[in-house]
């Protein structure tokens, strides 16, 4: 096939600093989806580009370009608005869980394509897979039938949706080239417009435990996630949000799960439950839809049933026993006093090392292994008291996964004061 451009040609535009043309991008993605420009051209190409950056018009230019490189979902059959939520990633961040059959209870409907987790932060297709019979694929028609059934869907991306973005996400993990706000934005908003989501709240997650830990440049993903959503005539809102400390007093697959379960059941940990009421309100006011209160569905066992409903629909059993791990050890306070800080990065490797994450795409991950924290910053702890329990299947994971715990909590004289990031640090519109 006689080819518009050389590959080597746009490497070299973007190694010079200078900006790619609008046919220099529709080619050099549609090139590489159907294999014309080869992994090592292309590794290139994103590494000019994490070291020189894009202008605004090039990052909607390329975001474009792979939403074209596949189809674009609709759902103009629903009756009542759509709206989504998408994180940024984070250690204990199981908020899509609770969030999406209670938004469901309020009166939208919620189309919630999600991912796997890989390295320290969990994915919440991993965590739904442990409740037994759950399965993550679905068909176009079967996504619909289950919006239309439960007002809610969580499910995997098919092969068809932004198919550029799944080839060019697996070469950034393997050429560090994933921190690239340029490259970041435009993999996640292509995903979300093809999703055909009519509006889009934005969890942008920041500090230790959080894939961007610097709030400023949190707070520039945000921005620019949000500009690629509104020039696609989608909603879109950010939110920059806490990830200082693990969010929940668990990290694991099936430890989230029940957590989510708590939550939903009216109980839970404070700021699981505070998160996810206040992404729940930022996504019906998006939409327009002032019906029953959030607060009030998690109280009311409205939002459990969607969440039931939703989880049978896609095979599930809401009442099975969940799987736990056949091995614990517990960590214990050296001293007594004042929890001051938890390392978010630190409690998320060592969930990771005892089995709940993968290292690379497609290894399998254990759904009872992870951690429980039994005491967070501003709370007092006794010597000799529970810190975290860790669970695994295999026993040869404790020692890593300790050793990577080591530092994670400092405990102080108890008139200290906590300092911590706010749970909204920014909002962005």
């Amino acid at each position: 096939m006689n080819e518009l451009f050389s590959a080597v040609e746009i490497i070299a535009t973007k190694r010079d600093k200078s900006v790619l043309t609008d046919p220099q991008i529709d080619w050099i993605i549609d090139a590489y989806t159907r294999g014309a420009v080869a992994d090592e051209q292309m590794s290139a190409l994103l590494m000019a580009i994490l070291l020189n950056g894009m202008n605004s018009h090039e990052i909607s230019r390329w975001t474009d370009a792979m939403i074209n490189s596949g189809e674009r979902m609709s759902w103009s059959k629903l009756s009542i608005p759509t709206v989504d939520k998408h994180s940024t990633g984070g250690v204990g961040d199981k908020i899509t869980l609770p969030l999406a059959p209670l938004v469901a209870a309020c009166g939208a409907a919620v189309p919630q394509l999600s991912g796997r987790g890989l390295g320290h932060t969990g994915g919440t297709l991993d965590k739904l897979e442990s409740i037994p019979g759950w399965r993550a694929s679905l068909s176009n028609d079967e996504m619909l039938k289950v919006l239309q059934d439960c007002g809610a869907v969580i499910c995997a991306a098919g092969a068809g949706l932004a198919p550029a973005d799944k080839k060019l996400y697996a070469l950034r993990d393997v050429t560090g080239t994933v921190q690239s706000i340029p490259l970041i934005a435009s993999s996640i908003m292509s995903k979300k417009i093809a999703e055909g989501t009519s509006a889009l709240i934005l969890d942008v997650k920041t500090g230790s435990g959080a894939f961007i830990s610097d709030p400023e440049q949190a707070k520039l993903l945000a921005r620019t996630m949000v500009d690629l959503g509104v020039r696609a005539g989608v909603k879109t809102r950010a939110l920059v949000t806490a990830m200082d400390v693990p969010l929940g007093l668990t990290a694991g697959n099936a430890l989230e799960v029940r957590e989510s379960i708590e939550v939903l059941a009216g109980g839970g940990p404070s700021d699981v439950v505070e998160l996810t009421l206040l992404l729940a309100r930022e996504m019906l006011e998006l939409v327009g839809v002032k019906g029953k209160d959030p607060a009030v569905a998690l109280k009311d066992g409205s939002a459990m049933d969607h969440w039931r409903r939703m989880i049978k629909a896609q095979g599930g059993d809401p009442d099975a026993k969940l799987p736990t791990a056949t091995e614990s050890e517990v960590v214990l306070a050296e001293s007594d006093g004042l929890v001051t800080e938890m390392d978010a990065l630190k409690v998320g490797l060592s969930a990771w090392l005892l089995g709940a994450g993968r290292s690379r795409q497609g290894e399998k991950v254990q759904a009872g292994a992870g951690i429980e924290m039994h005491a967070k910053p501003g709370e007092i702890v006794k010597k000799g008291a529970p810190l975290f329990t860790l669970h695994t299947d295999e026993p040869e994971r404790f020692p890593r996964s300790l050793a990577a715990l080591a530092g994670a909590v400092s405990i102080s004289a108890s008139n200290q004061k906590v300092e911590r990031l706010p749970l909204i640090v920014a909002r962005i519109d």
